[in-house]
């Protein structure tokens, strides 16, 4: 495959990426109000690493696992249950469309640290950015009003923009090995969750949002990253990923009727087209 078909399908595995990632927030509010976000952390983690352990167990016996890989993973890993843990603590106190826009955030940062360390910063990045905002704002629709969810939701956004950002350094990884490693860190908040009173035990229903939760908009979801992001630059990406509230948007249509007004209609529509600025005069490379 040449480089405009891997630019195309990194694309495309980012696009997935955020698809997987907008169905998760509807369950992440069921299942935080039942078992509490530190939990939802750990078992995400776990059953994650549950569904990863065949194919560590394989690269174990070919020859084993690379360290630059594992190492890349740890990193992001840190980050990423910080980020989970902080948005699952942070939902449960805000409203979801507070939560999603807040989240979006995660692209100023981005933007901020491509800037800062290229030394410079084009409208052909800039025009995109802002109307991805626009588009965010009218489609989430967040209420004016900041408390203590939200303050811990753009806490969250930090740190998913360093998950980003270190995705990018290690984009070379094996995306299964360097998700395993991600995801392994997440299951070390069964230590506070322990040292409260024991274990919360999810209902099975929760339970199944779990499974899902840790197999799309985990295992799949970052490996598909990890991959997208060989090809793709970090403010490029971070674009895409503000499909995220798009995809959310459309499954709440689809599976519980919630009709979009004119103004989120309108938002979904400048977040589609600063993606396909973003990407403007790529695809053809």
């Amino acid at each position: 495959m040449g480089g405009r078909g891997r630019y195309v399908g990194g694309v495309v595995a980012l696009i997935l990426t955020t698809l997987l990632w907008g169905s998760s927030f509807p369950a992440i509010k069921v299942v935080v109000e039942d078992v509490g976000e530190v939990t939802y952390t750990w078992l995400r983690g776990a059953v994650s690493l549950a569904l990863l352990a065949p194919y560590i167990v394989y690269r174990l016996a070919i020859g084993g696992l690379s360290l630059r890989d594992v190492k890349g993973g740890i990193v992001a890993g840190v980050f990423y249950s910080l980020g989970l843990w902080l948005q699952g603590w942070g939902t449960g106190l805000t409203t979801a469309s507070n939560s999603a826009f807040l989240t979006a955030l995660h692209m100023l940062w981005v933007h901020a640290y491509v800037a800062s360390t290229s030394g410079r910063y084009t409208a052909r990045l800039a025009l995109p950015l802002f109307a991805a905002l626009m588009g965010v704002v009218l489609l989430t629709r967040p209420h004016a009003s900041f408390n203590v969810g939200d303050v811990l939701v753009v806490a969250s956004s930090f740190m998913w923009a360093a998950q980003v950002i270190v995705v990018d350094r290690y984009s070379r990884s094996d995306p299964l090995v360097f998700t395993a490693a991600q995801l392994a860190i997440s299951t070390l908040f069964i230590i506070p969750d322990l040292a409260d009173d024991g274990l919360d035990i999810p209902k099975p229903a929760t339970m199944l949002l779990i499974v899902y939760l840790a197999a799309g908009p985990g295992v799949t979801a970052f490996a598909l990253q990890v991959w997208g992001q060989r090809y793709v630059n970090p403010a490029a990406a971070t674009i895409i990923y503000q499909l995220e509230p798009v995809f959310a948007a459309a499954f709440s249509r689809l599976l519980l009727d919630e009709r979009l007004t004119a103004s989120q209609s309108l938002g979904a529509a400048l977040i589609i087209a600063a993606v396909l600025l973003s990407e403007k005069g790529k695809m053809g490379r």
